[in-house]
């Protein structure tokens, strides 16, 4: 049975223009044009027992994300390549009594998605 955060992220990321989903690496991963990665969702990311989401992410918006709310974002690991470098990490599974804020991780992503995005896939965006 998929977890409730599973099926509102998959709806968010596939709801943008020619993404699509993938699993890999013990994580489910979306891609667009199944080649630039968008986010991954983890449930239990090496024994971590949390469910999180790690998205591109400006780093204005990280930091300030981060800094202002701990215990929902924090700053996922870099690979010794540099992955992961400029992403974002969302708990999921807050530690807080509220559910994520869906709306918000939908802005989220979208952000995500323009950074990294073709022009002519984010000019798509623009126009709905």
């Amino acid at each position: 049975m998929e977890k409730h955060e599973f099926i509102m992220v998959r709806k968010i990321a596939l709801a943008l223009p020619e993404v699509a989903e993938h699993f890999g690496h013990g994580a489910f991963c979306f891609f667009i044009r199944d080649k630039q990665s968008l986010c991954y969702y983890h449930d239990n990311h090496k024994g971590d027992g949390r469910v999180s989401l790690r998205c591109h992410a400006y780093p204005d918006v990280r930091e300030e994300l981060i800094r202002d709310h701990p215990k929902r974002f924090f700053r996922p690991q870099t690979s010794s390549s540099g992955a992961l470098k400029d992403w974002l990490g969302i708990y999921l599974d807050t530690l807080e009594e509220n559910d994520p804020d869906w709306r918000q991780i939908a802005v989220l992503l979208k952000d995500a998605y323009c950074k990294v995005a073709p022009k002519k896939l984010i000019a798509e965006l623009d126009h709905e």
